[in-house]
């Protein structure tokens, strides 16, 4: 595992990171993150800049996407995946992996799971595939906010409270037909919001590609809470405050 120094020079200088090794540690069966490289992952790897990944969060959650890109670097890529997300993560908790045919089930020592993986199908462990797959889609993660979900907000006509936004990853989804591809990239197809109350179950979807060709689809799947009608002058502040984060974390690099 590289020095967390290492990494951060190699991302200052826009190298490519794609040792997901480099994120997480193994001991004792069990595997765990700290808040350091967790929040690395979420700014410069998927372009996420939820204040529940900087490093001194009052309430940290490890990346959903580090997740992911774990069980698919230890697992492989399977033919039909589902992952659920359970419980937040933080960098105290250390998670033991239970491995059948089917499942994968992440769990701390007393029994709590966290992440839930359900697969189908033919599985690929190829470090390329994988790799060109995690990279393709912590990118498009990456636009959940401000990009896709701002859009859905105005068609919709509903939006999350500015002043103590509510969002949380459910689940996703990857549907794969060749596992043999090496230039994958998603296309993002359309999203959907059902509200239920002062909360919404969100879906944004894509195509996933090799080249020219369709090989796949998936799913993104978030609850929204704490919803209310859709005022533009509230999304201005809240898209201008993100950005201001982003571009002073940029700027600081």
């Amino acid at each position: 595992m590289q020095s967390l120094a290492v990494l951060l020079t190699a991302f200052c200088q826009r190298e490519s990171i794609v040792n997901i090794d480099d994120f997480y540690f193994e001991e004792n069966g069990f595997i765990f993150f700290d808040r350091p490289r967790s929040s690395l992952f979420a700014k410069n790897v998927a372009g996420d800049f939820n204040p529940i990944h900087d490093i001194d969060a009052r309430r940290f959650c490890v990346p959903g996407d580090l997740l992911f890109s774990v069980v698919l670097h230890q697992y492989g890529l399977a033919n039909s995946m589902s992952f659920q997300f359970l419980n937040m993560v933080d960098s105290d908790v250390r998670l033991k992996q239970a491995l059948s045919d089917r499942q994968i089930t992440l769990s701390d020592g007393a029994g709590k799971d966290y992440m839930v993986v359900d697969r189908n199908g033919s599985v690929t462990e190829s470090a390329a595939v994988i790799t060109s797959l995690v990279s393709a889609y912590v990118q498009f993660s990456g636009q959940t906010f401000p990009y896709l979900l701002v859009d859905l907000m105005e068609n919709t006509g509903l939006m999350i409270n500015r002043t103590r936004p509510l969002v949380f990853y459910r689940s996703m989804e990857l549907q794969v037909d060749r596992l043999d591809a090496s230039d994958i990239r998603l296309e993002f197809t359309g999203s959907t919001m059902q509200p239920e109350g002062k909360k919404a179950d969100v879906s944004l979807n894509f195509d996933i590609v090799d080249g020219a060709e369709t090989i796949g689809t998936g799913s993104k799947k978030m609850v929204l809470g704490g919803l209310r009608e859709y005022h533009q002058p509230d999304i201005d502040v809240l898209v201008s405050d993100y950005q201001e984060i982003k571009n002073s974390y940029v700027a600081a690099q």
